[in-house]
């Protein structure tokens, strides 16, 4: 689809830390690890993309750990940068499996599923964070 997402790419503060829980997140909705993601200087790899395939749809999520001398403060989305990403889900129930599925891995919850009209009819989504402190979310919107 033209003007779709293609990538996104996410900077954390250790991708290799984060690795585990991108994977479980990621991997509930289909996306599957495709490639270590090279430093283009020839250093060791300093992060992971993931692949979502359907049909012609494509998307990649690349994980990449943060440089320089901001590398370890805390995310802040009302900063420069982003604020949060949101994905689409297939269904109501499929926001409650995400939801059950967060409290297994132990994630953040910022919000709970529940119904959000205030971004039209029928929206619903839960609210969670990376271990650092990312805004992400997973919506159902008929």
């Amino acid at each position: 689809m033209r003007g779709g997402v293609h990538h996104i790419d996410l900077t954390v503060k250790d991708a290799h830390a984060s690795r585990a829980f991108y994977e479980s997140v990621l991997g509930f909705m289909g996306y599957r690890y495709s490639a270590p993601i090279a430093d283009v200087s020839g250093a060791p790899p300093n992060g992971y993309d993931f692949d979502l395939r359907d049909g012609d749809s494509f998307c990649s999520i690349g994980i990449l750990s943060a440089r320089g001398q901001n590398a370890s403060r805390a995310h802040d989305r009302y900063s420069p940068g982003l604020h949060h990403i949101a994905w689409t889900a297939a269904s109501r129930e499929d926001v409650d499996a995400m939801h059950a599925h967060l409290l297994k891995m132990g994630a953040a919850i910022l919000d709970a599923p529940a119904d959000y009209p205030q971004y039209g009819e029928g929206y619903y989504a839960v609210f969670f964070a990376d271990p650092d402190g990312l805004k992400l979310e997973y919506v159902y919107k008929p």
